[in-house]
């Protein structure tokens, strides 16, 4: 009986377990951002990463396409993107990607502490993505802190 409640404990809490990390949206950053939200929508080409990867499906696997997630998608493997079709709202390079989850930033009414701002950011935070491989390998050039918002 026991084992029965473990596993039905471990089978519901999984999806709390996926979204622990308190991933929200970019679309939740508008309301108190919205400047930089519309600006960033308007004109980075990070607010439509995964068109550009998904232009690509047809010809990878599997394996090939959650390399892609990593760097296209927002939150992946980390509690954020898990499909297009589970978490849409994740599906490109979003605020959280540089700025970090935002619920508990939300949620405190917009604590500045609770979130990675602007002077908080270093060269780190972009070459997770981009490195020279991948600049090599893609011919991109990287903006550091430009074009973003």
């Amino acid at each position: 009986m026991k084992k029965i409640i473990l596993l039905g404990v471990l089978v519901l809490g999984f999806p709390l377990l996926v979204f622990a990390q308190g991933f929200v949206g970019s679309k939740a950053c508008q309301e108190c951002h919205e400047t930089e939200y519309n600006n960033f929508v308007k004109f980075s080409k990070k607010a439509k990463s995964y068109e550009h990867i998904a232009k690509m499906f047809p010809k990878l696997k599997e394996e090939e396409k959650k390399e892609c997630f990593s760097c296209h998608t927002t939150g992946y493997g980390k509690g954020g993107f898990v499909s297009i079709e589970k978490t849409p709202q994740f599906s490109d390079v979003g605020c959280e990607t540089c700025h970090g989850p935002g619920q508990e930033h939300i949620e405190a009414g917009g604590d500045p502490e609770l979130i990675k701002g602007k002077g908080s950011l270093s060269i780190e935070n972009c070459t997770s993505c981009h490195t020279n491989e991948r600049v090599q390998a893609f011919n991109f050039k990287p903006l550091l802190y430009g074009g973003v918002h």
